[in-house]
């Protein structure tokens, strides 16, 4: 007897383990747990710890199913968006939000995030185009960044409440000209550019030109003053060598005649290829005629001028 009730004491054992087995389900820190009962939402665990449900989940009298209980994110890349002008940019954005009504949340997507995000994804691509179509360029990188992501986050909120959801955080990754945009903003500041290069280098000319016309007129001014003060001295030089000749003259004018013979000498006879026919009995040769005291020439014979 005891040998025949040792085998349906181990199957009651193992059928006992096994209904314990599937009655208890362990929910962790990071999840929370539905409980279906035929399909049914039957209970929703938040707090982690261990709990009882029903066996025989292959029935589906009691089935679990877990659900994210921390922050999640999701990301929207290479977003055409058009601000205000019409210019066309490019935006990467990402969302974090969490599950906090796991009952709503299945309710609405039978719990599955795939179909949460891909809502999510649209309502945000909406929310980027609104923001960015009330504002020019220059808003997303400014101070007004901020602002702008609290207005997507605003938009986005009632539709993630409606799942279940609520949008911890939004943020803009990246705002890029496209392709498009950006040649024809290089083209544009290229242009710019060489424009404001050209006014500086009329200005540059202009300014130079103005400094020329006034250093040209200093120095004709500079000059014609050196001119004017020479042409003075020189006048002034003349007077005083007349002065001095004239002084000559009335002291010992035989002596100012010798004087002015020899320097006419000296001028007409130092050229080698200068020819003179003259007289011997010229007056021009006086003074080698004569001896002794230049004074004994007569002093009203005039110095015969050279001839070439």
């Amino acid at each position: 007897m005891t040998s025949n009730r040792l085998p349906a004491t181990i199957i009651g054992v193992a059928i006992l383990l096994f209904l314990a087995y599937s009655s208890i389900f362990v929910v962790s820190a990071r999840q929370q747990a539905i409980v279906l009962r035929f399909g049914n939402i039957q209970d929703v665990k938040t707090e982690p710890g261990i709990y009882f449900k029903l066996p025989f989940a292959f029935m589906d009298a009691d089935r679990v199913q877990y659900i994210e209980d921390r922050a999640l994110r999701f990301d929207l890349d290479n977003i055409r968006v058009q601000v205000r002008g019409g210019a066309f940019y490019e935006v990467d954005a990402f969302v974090v939000y969490q599950i906090t009504d796991a009952r709503r949340f299945r309710q609405t997507v039978s719990g599955d995030r795939d179909s949460a995000e891909a809502r999510l994804r649209t309502r945000l691509d909406a929310a980027l185009r609104r923001v960015y179509g009330l504002r020019n360029f220059s808003a997303a990188l400014s101070d007004e960044r901020s602002s702008m992501m609290q207005e997507v986050r605003a938009d986005l909120q009632n539709a993630a409440e409606s799942l279940g959801l609520v949008v911890r955080d939004v943020r803009i990754r990246r705002t890029d000209l496209t392709r498009e945009v950006s040649q024809q903003t290089y083209q544009r500041m290229r242009a710019e550019r060489l424009a404001e290069a050209e006014l500086i280098r009329a200005r540059g000319n202009e300014a130079g030109q103005r400094r020329r016309a006034i250093a040209d007129r200093q120095v004709v001014e500079i000059v014609s003053e050196a001119q004017r003060d020479s042409e003075i001295m020189r006048g002034e030089g003349d007077a005083e060598r007349n002065r001095i000749f004239a002084e000559a003259f009335t002291r010992d004018p035989a002596f100012f005649e010798f004087y002015r013979s020899m320097r006419a000498y000296v001028g007409a006879l130092s050229d080698k290829n200068t020819t003179m026919v003259l007289s011997p009995d010229s007056q021009f040769f006086r003074y080698f005629k004569q001896s002794g005291d230049p004074a004994q020439a007569a002093p009203t014979a005039p110095a015969a001028a050279p001839s070439n």
